[in-house]
């Protein structure tokens, strides 16, 4: 008798293999992306820090925010010579303000004009920060 195919064993064993293999391609992809979520949060601080150094240079002042405002949504999508606007404004300096790649949101403050605070948070470690970073007109730091 001539018998050809795999046994049940053999058919088990192929699958336990897969199934392995997949949770940890799954576990490694998922500190994957919080690392690119985190990277992208710092490079959208940087983004936002600069149309608002191009803001100062024109209007001599940041747009004024006295109380922490969510930033990259609603009256504070876009960014224009009159500060921040909905989105559609004329002669942005930045013509969508991001928002935060997860579930998290940049909070901007700016009580006179003579300086900002941008606050985003990271949920791991990228270039040293970790935790609540904060962006000001000196730099991006952990706070």
């Amino acid at each position: 008798m001539n018998k050809k195919g795999f046994t049940l064993i053999e058919l088990l064993v192929v699958i336990a293999i897969i199934g392995l293999l997949s949770t940890l391609a799954v576990v490694a992809l998922g500190s994957a992306r919080e690392k690119a979520r985190d990277s992208k949060r710092l490079s959208d601080l940087k983004q936002t820090q600069t149309a608002l150094e191009l803001y100062y240079t024109d209007n001599s002042a940041y747009p004024t925010a006295a109380s922490s405002t969510v930033i990259g949504t609603g009256a504070f999508a876009c960014l224009n010579s009159i500060g921040f606007a909905a989105t559609g404004c004329l002669s942005p300096y930045m013509g969508q303000v991001p928002s935060d790649p997860g579930s998290g949101t940049y909070y901007y403050v700016s009580a006179d004009g003579t300086t900002y605070t941008i606050t985003a948070t990271l949920e791991g470690i990228v270039s040293g920060l970790s935790g609540t970073v904060q962006a000001t007109p000196s730099g991006i730091a952990g706070s």
